[in-house]
């Protein structure tokens, strides 16, 4: 079946599922208020988001340079660096590092790169069990199906499918109770947290000037899993990064406004370096394996200025199309306006080329993006690039 017919078939059936329309109607509901209300509270958000924008173009146009100056201060920080070309290197380095520690396990906290590069796949092959430790990954996991949404993975579950879920995988009595089910969560998840000598994370930002890592997270299994191993990875691509910790203070407030509607996270963790003598806690080995597989190819093209985006789900949830047919339909770890634009720009035109489509035009995605992406723009001319291909 080709792609595009694959699609139209994925989403008749998405939109003939009452529930999944419920679960979306409510994600996109609850979202769109947050959204207003957490950027009514900036003095002048159209300036900030402005700001935002030419420090991203910025990095972007100068992105050798800023991953140079990055590599360099990871490494005085006494941080270990991988550049990884593709998919595949990236995945390899990350089990080889697992191997090398006589990893049985490891923990991982929500990290998008790494579903791209299949690392949970890589692992398994490997021998080694990959456990996501983020309740909506780790929902989805136990559930054996991939991510939905950029931010909240099983945002097209209701209650009722994690109370079966648990009870069928975690010996849960059935109950719809959410305290009780983060509870049972917790319980089987601590263990390995405490047991696990390598955890994995992603990266929202890595900051050159410095070669800081930055975590935003709203659950504490992103601390956990970047202090309490012994081996701490992380994996970002190479344009995840600002020049400063200023130009990271303009990201901080953007970021969580746009995603989940927040003015701060619950979590933000900034990771300079390995643990050192005297120090309580940390981990005592760091990585951080750096993933191109497209980028710099991306960035050379009429469609770089999707590299600007910073992953906060925004247009996902501002999207007519996402908020109808949902994740599953764009058969990418990059669904809804920015899949449209990366999933063809990273990985293949001929089978992603048709998500161009997938859009009214309509310019709410623009409208909700932190960094002003034209997406409009950019899906005319990926339109364009698919009709020639």
């Amino acid at each position: 079946m080709k792609p595009r017919d694959k699609f139209h078939r994925l989403a008749r059936q998405a939109i003939a599922d009452p529930i999944l329309q419920t679960a979306l109607d409510n994600n996109a509901d609850r979202r769109r208020s947050a959204w207003e209300s957490a950027f009514a509270s900036l003095p002048d958000a159209a300036a900030l988001r402005s700001q935002a924008r030419a420090i991203r173009q910025q990095t972007i146009e100068h992105l050798d340079e800023h991953l140079e100056q990055f590599i360099q201060r990871l490494k005085e920080n006494g941080v270990h660096v991988h550049r990884a070309r593709d998919a595949e290197q990236a995945a390899q380095i990350v089990v080889d590092l697992a191997r090398s520690h006589q990893a049985e396990t490891v923990v991982k906290s929500k990290s998008m790169v790494s579903e791209e590069i299949e690392l949970n796949q890589a692992l398994q092959a490997a021998g080694i069990r990959p456990v996501e430790t983020d309740l909506g990954e780790f929902i989805v996991q136990l559930r054996g199906e991939h991510p939905t949404h950029i931010i909240t993975p099983a945002v097209h579950l209701r209650r009722e499918d994690v109370a079966e879920t648990f009870e069928r995988e975690l010996g849960m009595p059935y109950t719809t109770d959410i305290q009780v089910m983060n509870d049972t969560a917790r319980r089987t998840l601590r263990d390995i947290f405490l047991s696990t000598p390598v955890g994995v994370s992603g990266a929202n930002f890595g900051v050159a000037e410095t070669g800081t890592l930055c975590l935003v997270t709203n659950e504490g299994n992103g601390r956990m899993v970047t202090t309490l191993p012994a081996v701490h990875i992380a994996v970002m691509g190479i344009e995840r990064l600002v020049p400063s910790m200023g130009d990271l203070a303009v990201m901080l407030q953007l970021l969580p406004r746009s995603a989940t509607g927040q003015k701060l996270t619950s979590y933000v963790s900034l990771i300079n370096r390995p643990r050192q003598a005297g120090e309580p806690d940390g981990s005592q080995e760091r990585h951080v394996v750096l993933v191109d597989n497209g980028r710099r190819a991306l960035a050379e093209t009429d469609q770089a200025e999707a590299l600007l985006c910073i992953r906060c789900g925004a247009c996902l949830n501002a999207c007519p199309v996402y908020r109808e047919i949902g994740g599953k339909t764009y058969d990418s770890v990059y669904p809804g306006p920015i899949g449209s634009l990366v999933s063809p720009g990273l990985f293949d035109i001929a089978r992603y080329g048709h998500l161009s489509k997938a859009s009214t035009l309509c310019g709410a995605c623009a409208e909700a993006c932190p960094v002003q992406i034209d997406f409009p723009t950019l899906l005319l001319r990926g339109r364009d690039h698919y009709v020639e291909q």
